[in-house]
């Protein structure tokens, strides 16, 4: 799909729908374009737009380039997709003249939310240069709010794992016991999502040192020297945002391995109630077996008492056992 937008009166407006490209035009939108819109705009602008797979490529080289007077800058953007999973996606920024064209294959929130943004009045110019500083803005503010939201559920299930309520009254909480599988599940979503974010945020560095390097060598006008200090705080934002996502993938880590631990706690507990019944259970099966061999003389069988004395030697075996466990604390 190619969407088209021109500017008029300090906001940005939409052409309608085609596969050419109108007259005016200051940023050109390929979502998954077809063959006839991708020469349409190669025709148009002069320039060879790389394939889906050039996209992909991991060598600096080929993400970041000037070409036929065109700048080439690629980075991977992030989205939450179906089932709140992480999707990234290599996305191609093109400026040449007063012209930008951005190619992608997904559909990062930031664009949309751009787009109805720049829609009303700006107080920045609507240039090729002011639009692509904008939208990665809008891309940089949605990686925050991303990272927020990690930091948010990394805090929930750290508040699950280590809950120790208590009543008013000082005692304990009786809690529901953990399930640990979906902490586990909820940690590695979260811990995926920030490792694709981070990588995310490195590509996107990439580039604005690139750019900067551009801008530098470019004549200063007034929205240049506007652009390049906006460049700038992009550059530290960047910079912190890669900062808060090192942080918090120190904390997944720690969470995942506290998390594994009650998990070996929780199973070496379960191992100890066996191992106990089983010491509890062996003495009076012992006592048991004894009597109930075959044998022709076994003086207590003809005693009054023979069978009550069984019964209490057995319950007696039982109870000495689960009393010295008791007295160790080990129960």
């Amino acid at each position: 799909m190619l969407s088209a937008y021109g500017t008029d009166k300090g906001c940005l407006t939409e052409f309608p729908a085609g596969t050419s490209v109108p007259e005016g035009v200051v940023w050109l939108d390929l979502v998954e374009p077809t063959a006839e819109e991708e020469t349409a705009v190669e025709e148009a602008l002069k320039i060879d737009i790389p394939t889906r797979e050039e996209l992909a490529e991991i060598e600096a080289s080929s993400r970041l380039y000037q070409e036929d007077g065109a700048a080439f800058m690629t980075a991977n953007l992030i989205r939450r997709g179906e089932n709140d999973r992480p999707e990234s996606s290599p996305v191609t920024f093109i400026i040449k003249g007063n012209q930008l064209v951005t190619i992608r294959y997904h559909h990062p929130q930031a664009f949309p939310v751009y787009v109805h943004r720049a829609m009303k009045p700006q107080s920045t110019a609507l240039t090729s240069w002011g639009i692509f500083v904008s939208l990665l803005e809008a891309v940089v503010d949605r990686a925050a709010d991303h990272l927020e939201r990690v930091g948010v559920i990394v805090d929930d299930t750290s508040r699950k794992t280590f809950n120790n309520s208590r009543t008013p009254s000082g005692r304990k909480a009786r809690k529901k016991p953990l399930n640990l599988s979906d902490l586990l599940e909820k940690i590695g979503e979260e811990g995926d999502f920030n490792s694709k974010m981070r990588e995310s945020l490195v590509s996107i560095g990439r580039m604005v040192a690139f750019m900067q390097a551009i801008v530098d060598q470019m004549r200063q006008t007034k929205d240049m020297k506007d652009n390049r200090g906006r460049i700038k705080v992009l550059q530290r934002d960047i910079q912190s945002l890669t900062d808060h996502s090192t942080f918090l993938s120190g904390k997944i880590s720690f969470l995942l391995d506290a998390v594994l631990g009650m998990s070996t706690i929780e199973q070496n507990g379960i191992i100890k109630i066996f191992s106990v019944a089983a010491v509890v259970f062996l003495p009076p099966t012992l006592v048991a077996s004894l009597y109930g061999m075959n044998f022709k003389f076994m003086p207590e069988l003809d005693w009054v008492y023979g069978y009550p004395l069984a019964i209490g030697l057995m319950i007696l075996s039982a109870v000495l056992p689960w009393l010295y466990f008791k007295q160790k604390g080990w129960l």
